[in-house]
């Protein structure tokens, strides 16, 4: 199957002769990994790497209007592999989105990570089965972000004002110059993000990837608190390659173990890389057959 300059080229080429090379080349693709699985697939694609800054390009609630588009008349009887690239979102749009997904296929749901998901990505990862990926792909940590502010880091920062100020009182004049930046209810809004990201992410380890296992519920606690654990990742931006992700117990199937399906999945991912980076399109979910809802950057008319 062909790398990224190769499905350039088969872009460019295809081009002399019809205008819509890019849908051409990506929908042959898809149909080919359709055929190989024998199961649905649903493309979840953002271009925040290609087009940084732009409003909605994270998982919110409107790309539910997206997967209802894509799983329509679908066959929903053969499952649904997922192909994740996403910098995350909010965990009330993701909740939504994943529990939509669950009921649309009884859980009988595979990711695949050709290159990076994120944050609310990763959750979405840890709603399926399994999670398929290579030697390039990376999960990321789940600790919530409030405003670009690590919800995880504003309890422990909290926390330490407290100790210190019990063990030196002068120290209170410093902490309020910190502490008074934050607006009321922040510290019970970060506390509670915290609870619900945790508690959802642990829940559908328990009844999805670990589903009848014994172990379950340690299982799916340790992974939790690993993808969690704030202190210990150090940064929200955190890379986790496979190795990474199977050290911490999560059920990682590696996309070498298959040729062909790397092959595919990764022509694929190249083709939507060229979609982001050559066109107005920002976000695209898309399936199989060609359906699909495309938002492009708006163009201000002069």
């Amino acid at each position: 199957m062909p790398n990224w300059n190769e499905v350039f080229n088969e872009i460019q080429g295809i081009q002399l002769q019809a205008a819509n090379a890019q849908n051409l080349v990506r929908k042959k693709y898809l149909q080919e990994l359709h055929k190989h699985t024998g199961r649905n697939v649903v493309a979840y694609y953002s271009g925040w790497l290609s087009k940084p800054g732009v409003m909605l390009s994270d998982i919110n609630d409107e790309d539910k209007n997206g997967f209802m588009t894509t799983i329509h008349r679908l066959d929903r009887t053969i499952g649904l592999d997922l192909l994740l690239h996403t910098p995350g979102g909010g965990i009330a749009a993701t909740q939504s989105i994943v529990t939509y997904l669950q009921k649309m296929f009884g859980g009988n749901i595979r990711a695949f990570v050709p290159q990076i998901a994120m944050s609310a990505g990763t959750i979405i990862a840890c709603c399926c089965k399994e999670i398929w990926m290579g030697k390039e792909s990376n999960l990321g940590p789940t600790d919530p972000q409030l405003a670009g502010i690590p919800a995880h880091g504003v309890v422990q920062e909290f926390k330490r004002a407290v100790r210190e100020i019990k063990k030196d009182p002068a120290k209170i004049v410093l902490w309020q110059q910190i502490i008074g930046q934050y607006r009321p209810t922040f510290l019970g809004q970060c506390e509670n993000a915290l609870r619900w990201s945790n508690t959802f992410v642990e829940q559908q380890l328990k009844d999805c990837m670990f589903a009848g296992r014994a172990d379950r519920q340690a299982k799916a606690k340790k992974v939790t608190k690993a993808l969690s654990n704030y202190a210990a990742n150090k940064t929200h931006d955190r890379h986790f390659d496979a190795d990474a992700c199977k050290k911490m117990g999560l059920t990682i199937m590696d996309l070498e173990s298959d040729s062909t399906l790397q092959d595919l999945v990764l022509t694929v991912h190249h083709c939507y890389m060229h979609l982001m980076m050559n066109t107005l399109a920002y976000k695209i979910i898309e399936n199989q057959n060609g359906v699909a809802l495309i938002k492009n950057v708006q163009v201000p008319v002069k």
